[in-house]
């Protein structure tokens, strides 16, 4: 993979890894561990670990790898506020100008990670603006991945965004890009819809899936579905209003 060594010009890291977790006590040691040797290709790097207001021991054992892991930043906060608060958060954080993003839960494999910010670390294609994994053989309850494929059938049918799998946890954009979508809650299962109403190509990865190493889901099925109907409205309200045109200004002459 051709590495564009310009971008650490002024001692940026080459990609920030942001991490949403509440309640993942059990899978921090080996998300972070993971991470960290997935990246090592990198000529730098940084892992911004999110604690969305958890009340077990996440952000303590956040702190103890801190020790190991210099590349480990962490914000924390208070109350949670819920998984696209969290990526926000860490995308405002961000030193780098990619930032991907997984599950905190450990069921985005790490190793999965290069594949996803393969196509924009190139610099190949200066039209994506987001690579959005896939999941293959996923390791969910029957039920969890039948409301899944209802969920994505009637989101791709309204929004026409070309996935299979927009609730994958594995993302890759360009920092300012995603920082110029608007925001709202839930918004990180809209991805692929908002970058292409804002003018962006999205590249589409296959990536594995695993069980879940720690806690429990934060959602239930009918949690999601009612709450996905809503913003499904929104989402298509959004993209037929969003802004087409960008500005250039001009050379003094």
């Amino acid at each position: 993979m051709h590495v564009d060594h310009d971008a650490n010009a002024d001692n940026r890291p080459t990609v920030s890894v942001v991490i949403p977790m509440h309640n993942e006590q059990g899978a921090v040691s080996g998300l972070v561990q993971g991470i960290s040797a997935a990246a090592s290709e990198l000529p730098a790097f940084e892992i911004i670990a999110v604690d969305d207001g958890s009340t077990d021991g996440t952000y303590e054992a956040l702190k103890e790898m801190q020790k190991d892991c210099p590349q480990l930043r962490i914000l924390q906060h208070r109350i949670a506020g819920g998984q696209s608060a969290a990526v926000h958060s860490g995308v405002k954080a961000a030193r780098a100008n990619i930032c991907c993003t997984l599950d905190g839960d450990g069921q985005n494999p790490p190793e999965e990670l290069p594949k996803i910010w393969a196509p924009l670390v190139s610099g190949d294609d200066a039209s994506i603006g987001l690579v959005a994994g896939q999941r293959v053989g996923r390791k969910d309850t029957a039920s969890k991945k039948l409301a899944s494929r209802f969920a994505n059938a009637l989101r791709g049918w309204m929004l026409k965004d070309g996935t299979r799998d927009t609730g994958c946890g594995f993302k890759a954009f360009r920092t300012q890009a995603f920082l110029d979508l608007p925001f709202f809650n839930h918004m990180h299962r809209y991805l692929p819809a908002l970058f292409k109403a804002y003018g962006w190509n999205i590249a589409l990865v296959d990536v594995a899936h695993q069980q879940r190493l720690s806690g429990e889901s934060k959602y239930t099925n009918f949690g999601r579905a009612m709450v996905g109907i809503w913003d499904l409205f929104g989402v298509v309200w959004l993209t037929r209003r969003a802004k087409s045109v960008s500005a250039k200004e001009a050379s003094r002459s």
